[in-house]
């Protein structure tokens, strides 16, 4: 860590937890160069990286619900991939089924993550 480097000097616009994988990442690249391999990681890892780094304590209160969350997450995935691989007019009813199943599966992530 930089001497003097605190959470106050990186100028943030919102809190560590609210940012995106993405905002993250380049914070990392941008201000805290002695991070290393911050493009391949995900956002649970850049934000116990970062709070290490800059010294702050993890609060022990984390998602009981991060694997059934990352596990929803990889389904969606896969029926996107499928939904995108079908076409013609006759895959419109299997377009259709795989939207719905998709908008099932977000709805339960926000939930799972806001409790």
């Amino acid at each position: 860590m930089s001497e003097g480097q605190t959470i106050e000097s990186l100028n943030l616009k919102k809190p560590l937890d609210k940012m995106t994988a993405k905002e993250l990442r380049e914070l990392v690249i941008d201000k805290m160069p002695q991070i290393v391999g911050a493009s391949g990681m995900d956002k649970d890892q850049l934000l116990k990286e970062i709070k290490e780094e800059l010294g702050l304590v993890e609060e022990s209160g984390s998602n009981p619900y991060k694997d059934q969350i990352a596990s929803s997450k990889r389904k969606i995935k896969e029926l996107q991939a499928k939904k995108m691989e079908l076409s013609g007019t006759d895959a419109r009813r299997d377009k259709d089924k795989y939207r719905r199943e998709i908008k099932k599966l977000k709805r339960l992530t926000r939930r799972l993550s806001a409790s």
